[in-house]
This record gives structure tokens, sequence and C-alpha cells, in this order.
């Protein structure tokens, strides 16, 4: 089974949304549309606390 973790390749700002990516195996760049879109309809403030929190909770590629 594959681990989520933080991308380095497909890193834009932490590599949150590329780790992401890969783990569900999408494109990177359709999950960050997806991820924009979700944040305009809910107001950004929703988007950017999951952001944060996921920032912390997702560890780095090559960490255990």
């Amino acid at each position: 089974m594959k681990r989520l973790t933080k991308s380095h390749k497909s890193s834009a700002i932490s590599g949150i949304l590329g780790g992401v990516a890969e783990w569900m195996e999408v494109s990177p760049g359709l999950l960050r549309f997806g991820y924009i879109v979700l944040a305009i309809i809910t107001g950004i403030i929703p988007a950017v606390a999951l952001y944060f929190i996921m920032h912390f909770l997702i560890p780095r590629e090559g960490s255990r």
C-alpha cells in the first residue's frame, strides 16, 4: 500500500497536494485546480485551514 507523503517532485508550495495527487494517482494540476475551486466555493478560510492542518500531519517524503 502506498504511503501518503509530501512530494518533492511535484511541489508548488509545500508538496501537500502533489503528494496527495501521487497517492491518488491523479494529475497534480487537476487536484490543485479542484482545491482552488473548493477554496472559492467554501470561502477560502476552510480550505486554508485544511491545508495548514495537512502541512503538519502529512510527513515529508523519505521520512518514517
